[in-house]
């Protein structure tokens, strides 16, 4: 999980400030309704932007988005102040909490407070890209996310949700080779997941290979039924389904 990933990067010492974040996010995971109480008595202990970014991850395990939003930002601009160099991963939580609240003008806003000082490398810089890249196809926006999922797999090139995202969005824009590329890349990595099964079906569709689209929907299917890819590849197949037998002609007798 990207939030658990980047803050327990950030507690990387051991005085006891840092005891007391490390265990604040411990907490967030285990029992998140005490992380919150706990980061709360951190803050006003003087936790600062830690305190913080703890009450954002308490809030993302609840799936609480906005809360945990608003918290990562809070953490964010309080660290920006402080000069502390821990804010850009903070600004990439953040952006990272608004997408899943639906609001992709604040998450492209936070992602570019996250990438603007380049200190962000690797992994931790892929991911940043990739949610922004998913801003800006929210906004319509798909030359500038081709550019950053471009940039996502040059730093994050064993990321299947990358490659998923980078195979989509080149179905989208027509380009069936890259989109067939890329998905081939997300099945080598993660073939077990519904979604990739899904996108994998829609870009044989696209290709005209029924049996291989047919293939990868029912894979999606089998591998999570209840899903929302799951469900979706069930409604796919339906066009595969054979077509009820024409009544019999009336007899003239």
């Amino acid at each position: 999980m990207i939030f658990l990933a980047l803050a327990l990067q950030a507690a990387d010492t051991m005085n006891p400030t840092d005891v007391r974040y490390r265990a604040c996010l411990d907490l967030a995971t285990s029992n998140p309704e005490a992380a919150r109480n706990e980061a709360e008595r951190f803050r006003l202990a003087g936790g600062g932007a830690r305190a913080r970014q703890c009450l954002g991850l308490a809030y993302a395990m609840e799936e609480r988005w906005r809360d945990a939003a608003i918290a990562f930002e809070a953490a964010a601009q309080e660290a920006t102040t402080a000069k502390d160099p821990l804010a850009t991963r903070y600004w990439a939580q953040a952006g990272n909490a608004w997408l899943a609240t639906g609001e992709p003008v604040k998450a492209y806003a936070a992602l570019n407070n996250a990438l603007a000082d380049g200190t962000l490398t690797g992994q931790d810089k892929g991911e940043a890209l990739l949610d922004r890249a998913r801003a800006l196809v929210a906004a319509g926006q798909l030359a500038g996310a081709r550019t950053d999922l471009d940039a996502a797999l040059d730093n994050a090139p064993k990321d299947p949700l990358a490659w998923l995202l980078s195979a989509t969005l080149a179905r989208r824009m027509k380009d069936l080779p890259r989109a067939q590329n890329d998905i081939g890349e997300a099945l080598r990595l993660s073939a077990d997941d519904a979604s990739v099964q899904l996108e994998a079906g829609n870009i044989a569709a696209l290709a005209g290979d029924a049996d291989a689209a047919k293939k990868a929907w029912e894979a999606a299917v089998k591998i999570a039924p209840t899903s929302a890819a799951g469900q979706n590849a069930r409604a796919a197949l339906g066009q595969f389904d054979a077509p009820p037998a024409p009544a019999p002609a009336p007899s003239s007798k």
